[in-house]
């Protein structure tokens, strides 16, 4: 597939997602890093956007509950190019219903090469870096292309 380069620019768009199990480890990581996270604008799923919101002050935008859909809703927008960093914390030792949904959700993130940290010390290198206060060009499919190659 041809590619192209994005620029993922500042502020960026974050979305923030945890299994059940991983919750407090996601809310003890955004409280600990509220500062830095707050020029950002913040997106999760639904428990987690709420909890988020209710104990950090942060603005979570929340979406559908992971199980009901909003692991979908936050995979649409990394297609869509509307989320720049996915900080998704979650349980690998326990298998979740919706774990076809998680699965997708970290293929787009991977097809679409945006930074992705799936726990604590991750989210910690992605945060310090340089990067994630300025601006970095990434390397995308070049859907355009792909489509008009698709389409002859």
């Amino acid at each position: 597939m041809e590619s192209t380069t994005r620029t993922i620019k500042t502020p960026k768009n974050i979305a923030l997602v945890a299994h059940d199990h991983c919750k407090s480890s996601l809310l003890a990581w955004a409280t600990k890093n509220s500062e830095q996270l707050k020029p950002h604008q913040l997106f999760g799923t639904g428990t987690t956007a709420k909890l988020l919101t209710h104990h950090t002050g942060l603005n979570v935008t929340g979406m559908l509950s992971g199980p009901m859909g909003g692991d979908q809703q936050i995979g649409a927008m990394i297609a869509e190019q509307k989320i720049d960093v996915l900080i998704f914390f979650w349980d690998p030792l326990n298998a979740v219903p919706h774990d076809p949904d998680v699965k997708a959700l970290l293929r787009l993130a991977t097809v679409w090469n945006i930074p992705v940290a799936t726990n604590a010390a991750t989210a910690d290198f992605i945060i310090t870096s340089p990067y994630f206060k300025g601006e970095i060009d990434i390397v995308i499919p070049d859907y355009h292309h792909y489509l008009q190659e698709r389409t002859k």
